[in-house]
């Protein structure tokens, strides 16, 4: 009786789950779907098993087997906003637009408040250059603030517009919420470009969204650091010009615009480590062997902010919301 119910627990779904998922980190899909099927006997409708196994066919790139398990999955009752990624990942790369459009508009519909899906969808009307994408990414956003990815492409899609408040504050959004990874490295690129792009016509609120007044005051205040920007946009100018803008924000806007984003800057200008901030985000992309020297000239400012990075996490909460003209408000 003992050696039948081991043989029980270990067959049991959830245990071949398990399995199966180890063979997929390895690579090994062949053994993946093996196992995923055998668990599938016994749980035909488990939501989660047929996800796997539709993993398993898509990365081993048999398509119509995987196609096959997805259709059932996005018209169950039970379908999650993770079925309707996949399912649109799966059209975008079958080059399907028109079906992965039809699926992210049934899962945001089912899900409003999915910030992946709106990311998702949002990329797929760019894969087809199609500019309502931003639309997308602005109502992720709005909607699920503490998604990252809509930040990182509504800020490359400003940075390519005319407009120069948005990618700025997306970007460093983004940075503080994806901290460590290869795009972060992106972004603080797009972040020191876009601060000069910022500074470069000498009216700072031509061709700008001045109706929006989050916009208009952002601007009005950082225009009177224009004479600091004169002698070019370095990580210490953007110290300077970063540490008169937190100061001028919450003398003048304290209570009209709360946003998280700056409030982190004013908490780290208390705390003593905004410049060691600066230096991380413009510093090691403009001048890597200088901000290396910075940090070993400045060790223990730096080791404060390291500490602060690595345990403090930054959520953007709802309700700060102001980008309302592409939002269509």
């Amino acid at each position: 009786m003992a050696a039948f119910m081991a043989t029980a627990q270990i067959d049991a779904p959830q245990q071949l789950q398990e399995t199966a998922r180890s063979f997929m980190r390895q690579q090994d899909y062949t053994n993946a779907i093996l196992i995923l099927n055998k668990a599938l006997q016994q749980a035909p409708n488990d939501l989660e098993l047929n996800k796997d196994l539709f993993i398993a066919y898509y990365q081993k790139n048999d398509l119509p087997k995987a196609q096959n398990v997805l259709k059932p999955l996005v018209e169950r009752n039970d379908a999650d906003a993770a079925v309707y990624q996949m399912a649109g990942m799966f059209y975008k790369a079958t080059n399907d637009l028109k079906e992965g459009e039809r699926i992210y508009k049934k899962g945001i519909k089912s899900f409003p408040k999915s910030g992946a899906l709106y990311n998702d969808y949002g990329e797929l009307l760019w894969a087809r250059q199609d500019f309502n994408a931003i639309k997308q990414w602005e109502k992720g956003i709005e909607t699920d603030p503490g998604f990252s990815s809509n930040y990182y492409n509504a800020a490359k899609y400003y940075y390519y517009t005319t407009d120069k408040v948005w990618s700025l504050i997306y970007g460093e959004v983004f940075v503080n919420m994806e901290s460590f990874t290869r795009r972060t490295t992106e972004m603080k690129g797009l972040l020191l470009e876009s601060y000069k792009k910022l500074f470069t016509d000498a009216d700072m609120l031509k061709g700008q969204d001045v109706k929006n007044g989050f916009v208009s005051s952002y601007l009005a205040v950082m225009n009177k650091q224009t004479a600091v920007a004169g002698n070019g946009i370095t990580p210490e100018s953007l110290t300077m010009i970063r540490t008169r803008f937190v100061l001028d924000w919450f003398e003048q806007e304290t209570g009209r615009y709360p946003f998280r984003l700056f409030e982190y800057q004013r908490q780290l200008l208390k705390e003593g480590t905004f410049n060691a901030y600066n230096q991380w985000l413009f510093g090691s992309i403009q001048n890597l062997a200088g901000y290396q020297n910075w940090m070993t000239t400045h060790a223990a400012e730096q080791s404060l902010f390291t500490s602060t990075i690595k345990n403090r996490l930054y959520k953007q909460p709802a309700g700060q919301y102001y980008q309302t003209m592409v939002a269509g408000k």
